[in-house]
């Protein structure tokens, strides 16, 4: 759902998806593929480099991007430092989407606790944009991040 919300709310040249290189990460590719978003393959654990690049690329060509702030791996709701050093380097803010549904099935073997809508839930979204400032020093852009989570962060 916050996929594609994401792309009708931005009307970039383009909306790519950064998806992991896992098996589950080939499935959403798929699926993000056939919606009409670009694939940008990798995460923040595997292929950051080439992810990085890719990123600054898309963003510079007036692309937009749609990630998942806590990475592959988590740790859950804590935004990672590369996406935000990343809107910061480029000047581009970040439209962050919170999604919570009233009533849904979780996954709760899973390091994100995935949540699937049950039928005729209500769901609750809020928008935020984030105009991310240049940072002097590594450690205004750790303490910016940390602010970032701990804002949005949900138990």
């Amino acid at each position: 759902m916050g996929w594609l919300l994401a792309k009708s709310l931005v009307r970039p040249k383009r909306c790519y998806a950064v998806v992991s290189l896992s098996k589950d990460g080939t499935m959403l590719a798929n699926a993000l593929e056939m919606m009409g978003f670009g694939l940008i393959r990798g995460s923040s654990s595997r292929g950051k480099d080439v992810v990085k690049s890719e990123m600054i690329d898309c963003l510079r060509e007036g692309n937009a991007i749609a990630i998942t702030p806590d990475g592959p791996r988590g740790a859950r709701h804590v935004f990672k430092y590369g996406s935000v050093r990343i809107a910061s380097e480029t000047q581009t803010p970040i439209l962050f989407i919170d999604i919570a549904f009233e009533k849904a099935w979780r996954l709760e073997k899973s390091w994100d606790k995935f949540e699937i809508p049950k039928p005729f839930s209500r769901v609750e979204i809020h928008l935020t944009r984030i105009d991310v400032p240049k940072f002097e020093t590594e450690d205004n852009l750790k303490a910016f991040t940390e602010s970032l989570t701990q804002t949005f962060q949900r138990a």
